[in-house]
């Protein structure tokens, strides 16, 4: 028995320390091999290409979205700008209606992001789609940058970067979205290099429309399981970092949890339907990349955080909570953490110049996350009309 619990401790932490720190590391090694290959270049004729935005009462973002669109850095008769309102009761419409070149495709019964999707994606033609959303801002070549990956055949969709914008005092909800953000970015970069990046995230990411797959209209992430039902089929998921989307941070951590609770049940609910995914013969690295960046992450590491602690204290016991003993050393960093995690948590509304104190509290609330996210996935409470977390000013 004792020997069990051994081996389970040590499995547990030694794949919460793979998961995030040495598989990042190998698939940066990985990445580096291979970063001196030919990149392709623009086409000289420029396709065209369709901005998709699927939105519900973003009366707010309408015109600062449509200046930013206007921006980019893309020949204008090239690129068609398509809003899908569906259930839209707010001024979304009106103010669309003073942009001529926007085209507005509205039903007044609001089903859903994945329903609205699928029902815009019959009335265009463009072979290149790229999703944003209402509230998220482009760089200027964002358009340009993905259009140019296309040009490798192997590349069936394209993610963007996603980087949250903040002041330089940031609290808890801030600092911890932006630091998940640039660490998890800094992993897409090089999973993408290495083979393929491993989903897309709804802020910005760009198709070929002849490769969708309808999904159901209860998908909770429409964005991931589209580009990785993509990658299923053999083609690469390329990430590029100058097509930037950047979004504001949420409001706080109460809204952080809300975008990271539902995220999460969408992450149990992508995982049993894509089951290919775990079919290694048929998808080796894609599937090393799977489990390694995301299943273990969803799965193994929550499981890890409930289950060390109880574990260790028991070896501790047994040991007689020696000094000399490593089960000592390791509880005691267990306790660091968390008292870390609990500073975090006294100061998570100041905003503080060190935002790296609130790295700790970030992350244990992100493996809280996952057991909620899990719980409501297993209920089937999550609704496909979420709930918008609210965005710092």
């Amino acid at each position: 028995m004792a020997a069990a619990l051994t081996i389970l401790f040590w499995v547990l932490i030694g794949l919460a320390v793979y998961a995030y720190a040495v598989y990042p590391l190998l698939i940066a090694a990985i990445a580096r091999l291979k970063r001196n290959q030919p990149q392709p270049s623009l086409p000289e004729t420029l396709p065209h290409v369709t901005l998709f935005v699927t939105a519900f009462n973003e009366e707010q973002f309408v015109d600062e979205k449509i200046a930013n669109s206007h921006a980019l850095d893309y020949p204008a008769d090239r690129l068609h700008l398509v809003w899908v309102t569906d259930g839209s009761d707010d001024n979304t419409n009106q103010l669309l209606a003073k942009y001529p070149d926007v085209k507005v495709f509205f039903e007044p019964e609001r089903r859903g992001k994945v329903h609205a999707m699928k029902r815009g994606l019959q009335l265009i033609n463009t072979d290149i789609v790229i999703f944003t959303d209402a509230n998220t801002m482009l760089s200027a070549d964002s358009v340009k940058e993905m259009v140019r990956l296309f040009e490798n055949p192997q590349i069936g969709c394209v993610a963007g970067e996603k980087r949250i914008s903040s002041d330089i005092r940031q609290n808890a909800a801030s600092s911890g979205e932006g630091a998940y953000w640039r660490y998890e970015s800094w992993i897409k970069r090089n999973d993408a290099t290495a083979g393929s990046a491993i989903g897309a995230a709804g802020e910005l990411f760009a198709m070929r429309r002849s490769l969708y797959q309808p999904i159901s209209d209860n998908t909770l992430l429409d964005d991931f399981e589209i580009s990785l039902r993509i990658a299923l089929t053999g083609y690469k998921i390329g990430y590029s970092p100058r097509a930037c989307a950047i979004e504001r941070p949420s409001a706080n951590i109460g809204e952080e949890m809300k975008r990271k609770v539902r995220i999460a049940a969408g992450s149990f609910q992508t995982m049993l339907r894509l089951g290919g995914l775990f079919n290694f013969f048929s998808h080796p690295m894609l599937t090393f990349q799977y489990v390694s960046h995301k299943v273990l992450r969803w799965v193994m590491v929550p499981l890890a955080m409930v289950l060390i602690i109880p574990l260790n204290i028991y070896f501790c016991a047994i040991n007689n909570f020696s000094i000399n003993n490593i089960y000592t050393w390791t509880l005691a960093a267990q306790i660091l953490f968390y008292v870390a995690t609990f500073v975090g948590f006294a100061l998570q509304n100041k905003k503080l110049n060190a935002s790296w104190i609130y790295i700790p509290y970030y992350f244990f609330l992100a493996n809280k996350a996952m057991w909620l996210g899990f719980w409501r996935f297993c209920r089937n409470k999550q609704s496909v009309n979420w709930e918008r977390a609210k965005r710092a000013n």
